[in-house]
């Protein structure tokens, strides 16, 4: 019988390093909530501007972010909403791609906030609503929650009263009911697939007294935009969208590119507060964009590009990784166990593509401690290489 595998769950021994698990990711793909951003100052600065405008100003200002492959538009995108979402003003949505339609970019987005946040949402406006119409004064979706299970507010009360108030706000009746039916127990799954434009059945809607089906990207477009107008009219400041892979719409047929593109042109039309919007793009695509379908480029207008690493970025990158597993007594610090000059070397091989230079500075680190090495040498990298 062969013994060629030998599959262990012992971990490899980094103290030699001065390190107590290899920072760097085996699979250089973003995390959810990026902890490390390292150089890019001139795109910071610009997605700094991007954000801080619409949060201090209420005016919808869009972005897009272009770069090549493992250049870090994926983790630029992830690590600016864990900034955002911290802020109570804002509400954050991540779309991985754009999929077939703007129908899909909306799905995404909702499904992003998730069944809990939406349903929170419509427990803040019928708290708004009870301040209005009984003497009860809930402040938060916790407390009308607790008033409506404990039957200190009864639905029929207010029920009638939002509906009406929400179908004005947003100008899309069927959107406030199914709002509201996300507080029904019996309906609440059924409310929650139609606000995702998942798609229900007829007697599913009828149960709710919905009589549109929410299935193509116009209705996607009107459902975004009363969804904006209930978080604004909730008190939010802006909604930030945050569209990955956008440069995958090139891959669609002319037809459907350009009826993604026109939807979002008139989403931005017809929201002009209170939104803002970041896409990732690879730079031929948007570069295709702009001189093909000039009604949408120009409604964005920001463009800013990734760069490949610098010395200096590298540097900075590597050490920031290996300080987190950095052990509290460890004397090391800066780049160790890497030199500079096989830093430089990495640099050159990777061509400054963060990705590439994540993946083999983790293979390296790995070798170099199989091979009972204390440090990781110019020389050691041309070999390993």
């Amino acid at each position: 019988m062969s013994e060629a595998f030998n599959i262990t769950d012992q971990q490899q021994d980094y103290s030699k390093f001065g390190l107590e698990a290899n920072p760097f990711p085996y699979s250089p793909v973003p995390a959810e909530n990026p902890e490390l951003y390292c150089g890019q100052e001139h795109a910071t600065n610009e997605i700094s501007s991007t954000v801080s405008t619409t949060l201090s100003t209420g005016k919808s200002k869009h972005l897009v972010i272009t770069g090549k492959y493992g250049n870090g538009k994926s983790h630029t995108l992830k690590y600016t909403r864990s900034l955002v979402q911290d802020r109570e003003d804002a509400i954050v949505g991540y779309v991985a791609q754009p999929g077939e339609g703007f129908i899909d970019i909306y799905h995404e987005f909702v499904y992003d906030l998730g069944f809990t946040q939406i349903q929170d949402i419509a427990y803040q406006y019928l708290a708004k609503i009870t301040c209005d119409v009984t003497d009860r004064n809930p402040m938060s979706a916790n407390t009308m929650r607790s008033l409506i299970n404990d039957g200190d507010v009864l639905l029929s009360e207010i029920v009638p009263t939002a509906i009406k108030r929400l179908s004005d706000t947003t100008r899309f009746a069927d959107f406030a009911r199914a709002i509201v039916h996300m507080v029904y127990e019996d309906t609440n799954l059924y409310a929650w697939q139609w606000l995702t434009a998942e798609g229900i059945r007829y007697e599913q809607r009828k149960e709710m007294e919905i009589h549109t089906a929410l299935d193509d990207d116009t209705m996607g477009v009107r459902a975004f935009t009363a969804l904006k107008s209930l978080f604004l009219e909730l008190g939010y400041t802006a909604v930030f969208v945050f569209v990955d892979e956008f440069e995958s719409i090139g891959r669609l047929s002319s037809k459907d590119e350009q009826s993604t593109l026109n939807s979002i042109r008139h989403l931005m039309d017809q929201n002009s507060h209170g939104l803002c919007m970041l896409f990732g793009c690879a730079p031929e695509v948007w570069q295709d964009v702009m001189s093909e379908y000039h009604a949408f480029s120009e409604r964005i207008g920001q463009e800013v590009a990734l760069r490949p690493l610098t010395n200096e970025d590298l540097y900075e990158l590597v050490e920031r990784y290996l300080e987190r597993e950095r052990g509290e007594l460890t004397n090391s610090s800066d780049i160790s166990p890497f030199t500079e000059e096989s830093l430089d070397l990495i640099l050159q091989r990777s061509q400054g593509n963060i990705r590439q230079v994540l993946s083999v500075c983790s293979r390296l680190l790995d070798t170099a401690s199989r091979e009972q090495r204390t440090t990781i040498t110019n020389e050691f990298v041309q070999d390993s290489l």
